[in-house]
């Protein structure tokens, strides 16, 4: 082990941490509101995460190679926590223009990310992880602008890469330790994504929903208790100055846990729910405006303000231990779906339906 400090700290502090506990069995970094295809990547980097942080061998080195996919949907506002309909939030000719509608209105979002780890457990109390998201995203859209009446645009391409490294601070016997994950995620991403959109003829920039990266060098940090079934989480993402179109995404924030089912032996359930803040972006991109000072932005997903929120979620997962050597020494696999349960966004924001995917790990 480490240290030894920690060890009183969690033994002052355990009584707050199974009330904590009792209170949001929450696992991982989970649902979000409306999200940038590059905050959606994080849910495939938390899936990596738990991997690796997760004890497999006692071999003092081991590399092993993981792939995650997620699916995203979104579909439906809100504002606040109040649901708004299609025909609220579109902007009609004859009615009056408001800040809260808009003349071109996104109907459905749908994201996928296809992320690729390679993992190294340098020793048992330290282990290291580079991770590259693979990202699609199409958004259906309907408006009131002539010749728009519905229509689809695209975007495609790698995301932001991830080098994380995880410390054990505290270990002990039947299971439970404590685990500091930090590191640095690289833009290379793009941010310049074009597409056909209403606001002029040829391609223009797309939405910030549409953009594959952040732009900006992030700071990951989770901090993850482990005990026997339980484990307790926080987790941080810090987005660090502007990006080269003047904005940067929200800081984000998750609390949460969960309990697993450890009675078999190839097979583990997982069950819990998340919660997560996401703040507004910062800054914006003036290439997304029309030259309408009152209004001047064409679709809610324009707007820097209506991003962001609080969401909480329940989640299953459906892990894998014990699957045939056919790859290599260890080989896991896992399964996930999660459903927002509450959720309170700055609006009108189209919101989360559900979100599913698998990891996939092997070792060599």
């Amino acid at each position: 082990m480490f240290f030894q400090s920690p060890v009183r700290v969690l033994a002052v502090s355990k009584p707050l941490l199974w009330l904590f506990a009792a209170s949001s069995v929450v696992v991982s970094n989970t649902l979000q509101a409306q999200s940038t295809p590059s905050e959606f990547a994080e849910l495939s980097l938390q899936e990596l995460l738990d991997f690796s942080v997760e004890e497999k061998s006692q071999s003092p080195a081991e590399w092993s190679f993981a792939y995650s996919y997620q699916y995203g949907s979104f579909e439906g506002y809100l504002d606040g926590d109040s649901s708004l309909s299609f025909d609220e939030v579109l902007f009609s000719p004859g009615e009056a223009r408001t800040a809260n509608n808009f003349p071109v209105l996104p109907t459905v979002i749908t994201q996928q990310v296809h992320t690729l780890s390679l993992n190294c457990r340098y020793s048992k109390n330290l282990k290291l992880q580079v991770s590259l998201p693979l990202i699609e995203q199409g958004t259906d859209h309907i408006s009131v602008v002539p010749n728009y009446p519905e229509f689809v645009i695209y975007s495609h391409g790698v995301g932001d890469l991830s080098m994380r490294a995880s410390w054990r601070l505290y270990g002990a016997k039947k299971g439970e330790s404590l685990w500091l994950t930090s590191g640095l995620i690289l833009p290379t991403g793009s941010i310049d994504e074009e597409g056909d959109t209403p606001r002029g003829p040829g391609d223009q920039q797309l939405p910030y929903t549409m953009q594959l990266g952040s732009g900006t060098y992030d700071i990951p940090l989770a901090l993850e208790y482990h005990r026997a079934a339980t484990k307790l989480y926080a987790t941080a993402m810090i987005r660090t100055g502007k990006n080269s179109r003047n904005y940067r995404l929200g800081n984000s924030l998750s609390l949460g846990g969960e309990y697993s089912w450890t009675r078999y032996q190839s097979v583990r359930p997982v069950v819990g729910l998340s919660y997560k803040h996401t703040g507004r972006i910062r800054g914006g991109d003036s290439s997304l405006t029309v030259p309408n000072p009152e209004f001047p932005y064409p679709a809610s997903i324009t707007n820097p303000n209506l991003y962001g929120g609080e969401v909480v979620a329940a989640r299953a997962r459906l892990r894998f231990l014990q699957l045939p050597k056919t790859l290599g020494e260890m080989s896991e696999m896992e399964l996930q779906f999660s459903l927002p349960v509450y959720q309170r966004l700055n609006g009108p924001q189209p919101k989360m339906r559900w979100s599913a995917g698998f990891t996939y790990s092997v070792g060599f």
